[in-house]
């Protein structure tokens, strides 16, 4: 199967089974901005849950957040991001296109698509130059200087400034961590590959505040929690792999850094980062609001600023990821079958409750099982066209199970549970489904 080619089949059939669509599509789309249908925003919702489950639920040393999207510039200066978040951009000024000055190797030349900008006779580039990635707005009713605020570009400032708010708030002691999903924004020179980068993403983000000196076990320790989370939402660990950040790469705030990287059809990517950030970010804010952020160790009577030990996942790059992971095609009696074989625990729809044929009371039984599944589950019902049809229709929107009614049903109180990886099929008692799906859920 071709690298673009399923990119493509993946494009298309999030289209078709309303997974993703375009932003805008009537009015002609926008550029790399992306809306999720009714099976996609179930899907990354199912992601943001199991994360939301493994940081804040499933501990007692993490709390939850959901900052503001508008914040007070004196943030992003002090972050550092209205001075220095910035990408070198040129342009060609033959066909006037835009680039990544250090990614001129992943671009493909629009006059020339097997060349990259610069290799064609007729590229004309500029020079490089800083262009930075935040997005600027207005705050009131006139357009001047003193009411510019940014459209955040991560969602990390907004822990740190809430550091003392949740800490005092919520009896925490150091170590201890704040978690948060929510909107960023980049104006990002060469967005694309579908949804693994755009302009408007959502970020799935942890800030771990730990003691000076205690921070490189911590690092270590969130390395492996995060890289068995991406295993047990079920991708192959086999397409799994961690990326350094040498000291080329680096950021200047970092004492040291990983990427959890997937092979998609492009290429190995990162999906997450895990960053020992030191105490780089509290010391900026306080520096720059003049309040003390300083964490007092009653047990030592040590007062000191905390490191940080990030970690940092998009959250449409995962949902991205997970499609990627789940597609699969294979031949089954002489037809393409072409399955998306999510993790049972983050597939969009749980089960599929179909009565065979519309006669002797089977839709009237599927819709009585139908009504009590929804209750628990994420549940579809479907009537329409042959049996095979929508077994088909079922595998690819990556359904686990489909429930059949069928005429024994009237006799033996069963239906026919269908397997949607194995297509094995099994009998089992009307009062013996819900506590099935529950097993196999959790």
């Amino acid at each position: 199967m071709a690298t673009q080619t399923l990119m493509d089949k993946l494009v298309s059939l999030s289209k078709r089974r309303g997974f993703v669509f375009q932003s805008s599509e009537v009015y002609g789309g926008l550029g790399s901005v992306w809306d999720y249908g009714p099976l996609g925003v179930e899907l990354k919702k199912n992601v943001k849950d199991r994360w939301w489950r493994a940081m804040v639920h499933n501990r007692d040393d993490i709390e939850g957040l959901d900052a503001a999207i508008l914040m007070h510039p004196k943030v992003w200066e002090a972050s550092g991001h209205v001075a220095g978040f910035t990408d070198p951009l040129v342009d060609c000024r033959t066909c006037k296109a835009r680039f990544r000055a250090d990614r001129l190797g992943d671009a493909a030349c629009p006059q020339k698509p097997s060349k990259h900008p610069g290799e064609h006779s007729t590229c004309d580039l500029t020079e490089p130059r800083n262009f930075n990635l935040m997005f600027k707005t207005f705050m009131g009713p006139v357009e001047e200087s003193a009411s510019v605020v940014y459209l955040r570009p991560e969602t990390a400032q907004g822990i740190y400034v809430n550091y003392l708010n949740v800490l005092n708030s919520s009896r925490q002691k150091v170590p201890f961590g704040i978690a948060q999903i929510g909107k960023a924004f980049r104006n990002e020179i060469t967005p694309g590959n579908f949804i693994f980068r755009t302009r408007e993403f959502e970020q799935m983000e942890m800030q771990f505040f730990v003691k000076p000196g205690t921070d490189g076990e911590w690092f270590e320790r969130w390395r492996g929690l995060r890289m068995a989370w991406h295993q047990e939402i079920g991708l192959n660990p086999a397409k799994l792999r961690w990326h350094e950040h040498g000291q080329g790469e680096l950021a200047h705030y970092a004492k040291a850094a990983y990427d959890i990287e997937y092979e998609f059809p492009f290429g190995w990517q990162e999906i997450e980062g895990i960053h020992n950030r030191t105490d780089f970010d509290l010391k900026r804010h306080q520096e720059h609001s003049g309040k003390k952020l300083e964490y007092f160790e009653p047990a030592t009577g040590e007062r000191f600023v905390p490191y940080v030990v990030e970690t940092s996942a998009g959250a449409d790059r995962v949902t991205l990821t997970v499609l990627a992971d789940a597609y699969h095609e294979e031949e089954v009696e002489g037809e393409t079958r072409v399955v998306m074989r999510f993790h049972p625990l983050i597939a969009p729809i749980k089960a599929a409750v179909l009565p065979l044929m519309n006669k002797d009371r089977m839709p009237e039984t599927a819709t009585e099982l139908y009504n009590d599944l929804k209750k628990h589950f994420t549940c579809f019902f479907d009537d329409s066209g042959a049996i095979g049809r929508r077994y088909r229709r079922m595998d690819e929107v990556g359904t686990p199970f489909c429930i059949t009614v069928d005429p024994q049903s009237a006799e033996d109180q069963k239906v026919t549970v269908r397997h949607r990886d194995t297509m094995v099929q099994e009998r089992i008692g009307f009062d013996a489904v819900l506590p099935y799906l529950r097993e196999r859920f959790g």
